[in-house]
């Protein structure tokens, strides 16, 4: 192979690798937890949904930005790509979330500050992609939709800092003081985390590539029209 392929396989072949390292990590040699016994290895998987989700958003806001500032297609591509891989995994945040209500608390849901904020987060992204569907013009749909990505951004640390600021049933894990659980358990957070990370840039870098083929296909379509 050349090397040229080996690199588009080394981000995927790191990821998936990760990712079988996290399963393991987190199902077989972190320690069952004693009062929620083994639901609480949905957590692993949980938090780094989340920070997974963040990443995404985070990246959207800053190519949102350099779009306003620039106005080139090659940051709308990135924005709009990294709300769909983002809301993907607020998707799983919020599933795994239910999940653990119903076994933890014998709720689906419940208003928890964490859980609403995460949820009014989800809703603003989709609202992202609705609006990019219902405007046909690229220039006016790539502006409103940087702007909507900017303000949409404002609510990932009230999601972030929703713990510290309300009081809710999600226990601070990590604070000033440090990470407040077993080492064993803190490798498999870490293990997980990078997992996750892997798979959003291997998803992001492919959901770009498809976005940027799509726009010089749609600008080849229109001047043979």
């Amino acid at each position: 192979m050349r090397a040229r392929e080996w690199a588009a396989l080394a981000l995927p072949g790191t990821s998936a690798v990760l990712m079988l390292a996290a399963i393991e990590a987190a199902l077989v040699l972190a320690p069952t937890e004693r009062v929620m016994g083994p639901l609480q290895r949905i957590f692993y998987f949980h938090l780094s949904d989340a920070i997974a989700a963040f990443a995404a958003f985070v990246v959207a806001f800053g190519a949102s930005v350099a779009y306003l500032a620039r106005g080139e297609r090659r940051w709308d591509a990135l924005a709009v790509s990294a709300v769909e891989v983002g809301e993907l995994f607020s998707t799983l945040v919020l599933l795994t979330g239910m999940l653990w209500a119903r076994m933890a608390w014998n709720t689906w849901w419940t208003w928890d500050p964490r859980l609403t904020t995460m949820l009014v987060l989800w809703l603003l992204y989709a609202g992202y992609l609705m609006l990019r569907a219902s405007l046909e013009d690229e220039a006016r749909r790539a502006r409103y939709a940087a702007v909507l990505a900017v303000l949409g951004f404002l609510d990932v640390p009230i999601v972030f800092m929703a713990i510290r600021w309300w009081r809710t049933i999600h226990p601070v894990l990590f604070d000033a003081s440090g990470a407040h659980m077993e080492p064993a358990m803190l490798a498999a957070v870490v293990v997980s985390l990078l997992a996750f990370i892997g798979l959003l840039a291997t998803l992001l870098v492919a959901r770009v590539r498809l976005e940027l083929l799509s726009g010089d296909v749609d600008e080849l379509h229109r001047r043979l029209l």
